[in-house]
């Protein structure tokens, strides 16, 4: 992993459809296990410098051997058993983290910085192998996915990951590298609109089209793997968010998919998880903005060469825009 995390640095193309940075993933890099330090600094340590963790998954490699391992569970066949599967991980973890005072003011500017807000401060080791990778993905490049150019607004938000950066390098240390990629893909983002009836009560249609969203999302075998609501974030801050009557943003997972491709080889791509799907209204609006990464981003800045792997990445941007139509979203 180590190597190809390097070689991904040597063969550096800046062939992009927009600006980019030159590497897309800081990673801290330590030869030795730090799960216990690492679960310290995100519990103890994050809030002191900004941050605040929203939805903690530790250890999901465990469920991995649980759900994938067993061709029988409590004496009856498991559907889901993979008969080649394989313990590849010692550690995957994703901690949702969020710098709400830094980020209040870019998403009134910027609603779309929600498409990494929280974002992932992922942890990996894998199996027979001393390291341990911290990282994320990095703000240059959650702002070339999401769309954002304004310079000002580009610096403040890079700015703010620098009290996590240096969390890091004081709590886990090791060496400090980046991965390379091509390109930001043409087609980085998916964004939808729903035009609803602003006679009703807000909080009516939110809890309404919240319920059927998430039935919906579970019926297609996906995980709500987290959620922050913005507008009561700042709220309970006394801080101003007026801009908008509702702000708030799902985390999804696909189980199936994470697995084969966290347990399969690529658990650094798990920096890019769960997705961020941001939804707000504006005030006095009655238009429910919704904006989601697309998995198009995986292949590209990863550099994900596995055909197995991209058909599913395919299939999952596919499968979520169909859902949003279903739900009658419009895609914009």
């Amino acid at each position: 992993m180590y190597n190809r995390l390097l070689s991904g640095i040597m063969t550096l193309s800046l062939a992009a459809t927009m600006a980019i940075s030159a590497d897309g993933i800081r990673f801290n890099v330590t030869t030795q296990d730090v799960e216990d330090k690492y679960n310290v600094m995100i519990n103890e340590k994050a809030e002191e410098v900004g941050f605040v963790l929203s939805d903690p998954h530790e250890r999901i490699h465990d469920a991995y051997l649980e759900k994938y391992s067993k061709a029988k569970i409590d004496g009856k066949d498991n559907p889901a058993y993979d008969p080649d599967f394989k313990i590849t991980l010692d550690n995957l973890g994703f901690f949702s983290v969020s710098n709400d005072e830094a980020v209040r003011t870019l998403l009134l500017k910027s609603p779309e910085i929600g498409g990494f807000s929280p974002f992932n401060l992922h942890i990996y080791k894998e199996k027979n192998d001393t390291r341990t990778f911290v990282g994320h993905i990095k703000p240059e490049v959650m702002l070339d996915i999401v769309g954002v150019k304004d310079k000002k607004i580009r610096e403040e938000f890079i700015q703010s990951f620098k009290p996590i950066d240096a969390l890091v390098e004081k709590e886990i240390g090791g060496k400090v590298i980046g991965v390379g990629f091509d390109a930001v893909p043409a087609e980085s983002m998916m964004k939808f609109e729903y035009t609803f009836d602003r006679s009703d009560e807000l909080d009516d249609f939110i809890d309404e089209f919240q319920e059927k969203f998430e039935e919906k999302f579970e019926e297609n075998n996906y995980i709500i793997a987290g959620y922050k609501n913005y507008v009561e974030t700042y709220e309970d801050l006394e801080q101003d968010f007026s801009r908008y009557d509702a702000y708030w943003v799902y985390s999804l997972c696909h189980f199936v998919f994470s697995y084969n491709v966290f347990n399969k080889g690529r658990p650094d791509a798990g920096v890019f998880a769960p997705c961020s799907m941001y939804m707000y209204i504006e005030k006095d609006k009655n238009v429910l903005h919704i904006g989601m990464p697309t998995l198009q981003n995986w292949k590209t800045v990863l550099g994900i060469k596995d055909a197995k792997k991209l058909k599913f990445i395919d299939k999952i941007d596919k499968e979520i825009i169909g859902i949003m139509l279903e739900l009658g979203a419009k895609k914009i």
